[in-house]
């Protein structure tokens, strides 16, 4: 047995998270895995009492009142999405803008940023905007890459904008206050989409050939026919996500019981573009089904792999290395986010989340790290596991909706500039973390 190769403990769990990387990079399903493998060294360490522990965890994730709000906000994304409003909204975007250079990609970004505060489901953003506006640049002559780039980069955003699902499962694995971090993560959110469009404006302006202004039909429209069209699509979307986080950053209500009321928000919004059938309903439903089992099962499998490796004593090797290292709180943080930077490669956010994320939380009292603040820079870092390649999930989902002469390599090239602006952001919030850190002192003292 492995006590006989002289294995402590906290070498077992050492050797346990290390087996779970080795079969995930052979593609074993990520949720199963972790659960065998919390079962088996469970049951070579505790005995019959692993099954008991296993019930009470899995118990415990399911009566988790704040997990409730993610298939709630899932359905929320996927009503919206069916409902064509995202259409909608990117054309009344385009009119509003349509003066400025690279207009179109411009809307584009502007578009996303809205997006993801009702959805933060990468895949479904890029892919819808790979469908929607990518062709829409290219007809207009717009650069290939700049094109690509734009519509990766916007469709990773509802990673880090509230309602982000992520901050939902952050919260709920660090035991911090959900709408603590909302309000972090707003203004933070909103910088990244800001310099994602001022980069492309300063680009944009200064190559004119990369983005062709559009013919003067589109390019200019009256104020009423600006203001008509911003009324009729973008200001309904608006004004359902402004109470639906309004709600939480006052405390008028939970995240699941705004969610709910979003969910319900937006099915009143696609019955008032008349968009709503029972066939887009009916795929809503299965794809918030399919996406909450998908989530639920790899939290309850998490939550059976962290209380296996806490019991073994994992973290302890882990913690004696980093403190043997004698680290400044600048060189833990970066030290966590290179890691992090790696794991995306290989990894879905939710397992880095849910499985890696918690072995660095037991440092952050030693290094006075404020736990929100770990939290919006890992949203953040997040970002470039979608981005960076070769295993870049949004430039292979845009090039399964894009053109057949888009080639994989042009849209890699395409995402490097604002994967450096993710960096830029990332040492921005470091410098002055009030971007994050004001708003909920502000709100919650």
């Amino acid at each position: 047995m492995l006590a006989s190769w002289g294995l402590g403990n906290p070498e077992l769990g050492v050797l346990m998270l290390g087996l779970f990387v080795v079969f995930i990079m052979f593609g074993f399903p990520i949720a199963f895995t972790l659960m065998a493998l919390g079962f088996g060294f469970g049951y070579f360490a505790m005995g019959d009492i692993v099954f008991a522990l296993v019930v009470q965890r899995a118990y415990s994730v399911m009566t988790n009142d704040t997990l409730v709000a993610i298939p709630l906000f899932v359905f929320m994304g996927y009503i919206i999405e069916r409902a064509n409003i995202l259409d909608r909204l990117f054309h009344s975007i385009q009119i509003a803008v349509g003066g400025l250079p690279g207009s179109l990609a411009i809307a584009t970004l502007m578009t996303c940023a809205m997006f993801a505060t009702a959805t933060g489901i990468v895949g479904a953003v890029v892919t819808l905007m790979g469908l929607l506006a990518f062709p829409a640049m290219l007809r207009a002559g717009y650069d290939v890459r700049l094109s690509a780039g734009v519509v990766c980069a916007g469709g990773c955003l509802g990673i880090l904008i509230p309602p982000s699902v992520m901050l939902i499962l952050y919260g709920a694995t660090a035991g911090v206050s959900v709408p603590k971090l909302y309000a972090g993560a707003l203004f933070p959110g909103l910088m990244l989409a800001g310099l994602y469009m001022l980069y492309v404006l300063i680009r944009c302006a200064l190559n004119p050939s990369l983005a062709p202004k559009l013919p003067p039909e589109q390019r200019k429209a009256s104020l009423v026919k600006i203001f008509w069209s911003l009324a009729t699509s973008f200001f309904p979307l608006a004004l359902l996500i402004l109470s639906v986080l309004g709600a939480i950053f006052f405390g008028i209500a939970t995240p699941t019981e705004a969610a709910a009321v979003g969910a319900l928000g937006s099915l009143l919004l696609a019955a008032a573009y008349r968009s709503l059938s029972f066939g887009k309903l009916r795929e809503s439903v299965i794809l918030t089904a399919r996406t909450s089992a998908m989530v639920c099962w790899l939290f309850v499998g998490s939550f059976i792999f962290s209380s296996i490796f806490a019991f073994l004593g994992g973290h302890q090797p882990i913690e004696a290395f980093v403190t043997h290292l004698n680290l400044s709180p600048f060189w833990f943080l970066i030290l966590t986010q290179v890691i992090i930077f790696v794991l995306g490669w290989p990894l879905e956010w939710t397992e880095i989340v849910v499985i890696f994320v918690p072995i660095f939380l037991p440092l952050l009292d030693n290094f006075g790290i404020d736990p929100i603040f770990f939290g919006i820079l890992i949203a953040l870092n997040i970002q470039t596991s979608f981005l960076s390649p070769p295993v870049a999930m949004a430039p292979f989902y845009l090039k399964g909706v894009a053109p057949p002469h888009v080639n994989i390599n042009d849209i890699f090239a395409g995402v490097m500039p604002f994967l450096l602006l993710v960096i830029v952001a990332m040492a921005m919030f470091y410098i002055f973390p009030g971007i994050g850190l004001w708003l909920p002192r502000y709100l919650y003292g």
